[in-house]
């Protein structure tokens, strides 16, 4: 594993989810990562993510979810590059973000699920400590929540050197009630990433109190105002949330408004993170 070990990732873990530095990385779409077309690739030259975990440690950061759209190749001497990289930076990749797919497509769930596989054992050629895939990108149904919890376990099941988790967002897991019913299904054997800005109706707020416990790992994003202006005290309340709860994972810091002073944004919204999750405080 990469960096400090396991358990000493915590809210007091300076955390960075990178695609808060799409910009940074010039917008770059490796070829072929996103098939069901989420995102256009980009005809542009490859970030270099060999840099990147030194980058990250110069502004503090001692965590960070990797996109996997950002990885130009997955031959395993370039991934044990990368792995070194952030070894040597001190910074732990915690979770490999596999940013598409859809494993409850009653059609294509299993090419759905092989193609995810692949980037599985990517995830674990690179150190990470998790990866993230997507349940699905259909509506909640008996069928499809069933679906997408068998091949989730089929997943763990072929990656047992990666903490497998899903996370709040796209069709199938539009509430809390679709979270937990996955979750059941899968008997433990695949965790949650809670994302603080992927629900956004007026119940948003019970709705994340009602994962909160059950959340490993999060995505700690800080909305815009129609201005481009942080939403602090939105950020600050759905932080509360999670403390109240008793959280103890890491925050991987998202910051994806206009303002493009990425870096920037991100000390803002870190500040309000240690206000609410003190260093040194429990978890």
């Amino acid at each position: 594993m990469t960096g400090m070990p396991t358990a000493a990732l915590s809210p007091a873990t300076k955390a960075l989810h990178t695609w808060s530095l799409f910009r940074t990385l010039d917008r770059y779409v490796a070829p072929g990562s996103m098939p069901l077309g989420g995102l256009p690739e980009s005809p542009g030259p490859a970030p270099d993510l060999l840099a990147l975990p030194a980058e990250l440690a110069r502004h503090g950061y001692g965590s960070a979810q990797l996109c996997h759209f950002y990885l130009p190749r997955l031959d395993q001497p370039y991934l044990a590059e990368v792995r070194a990289a952030f070894a040597e930076a001190e910074v732990v990749l915690e979770c490999l973000l596999v940013d598409d797919g859809d494993l409850a497509d009653p059609v294509e769930g299993d090419a759905q699920r092989d193609w995810v596989s692949t980037w599985l054992t990517a995830a674990g050629d690179l150190g990470a400590v998790r990866a993230r895939v997507v349940a699905g990108q259909q509506p909640p149904t008996e069928e499809t929540l069933t679906a997408s919890a068998g091949r989730l376990q089929q997943l763990a099941d072929r990656h047992p050197e990666v903490r497998l988790v899903t996370e709040n967002w796209h069709a199938l897991l539009p509430d809390a009630a679709a979270v937990t019913g996955l979750l059941d299904r899968t008997g433990g054997q695949v965790g949650f990433l809670v994302d603080l800005g992927n629900w956004k109706g007026p119940d948003r707020h019970a709705q994340l109190a009602a994962v909160a416990g059950v959340a490993e790992t999060c995505q700690a994003k800080v909305r815009t105002d129609a201005d481009g202006r942080l939403d602090l005290a939105e950020y600050r309340t759905c932080l509360t949330i999670l403390a109240d709860a008793g959280y103890a994972g890491p925050l991987a810091l998202v910051h994806d408004g206009p303002d493009p002073d990425e870096w920037g944004r991100l000390e803002d919204a870190h500040a309000v993170v240690r206000s609410v999750f003190p260093a040194g405080s429990p978890g």
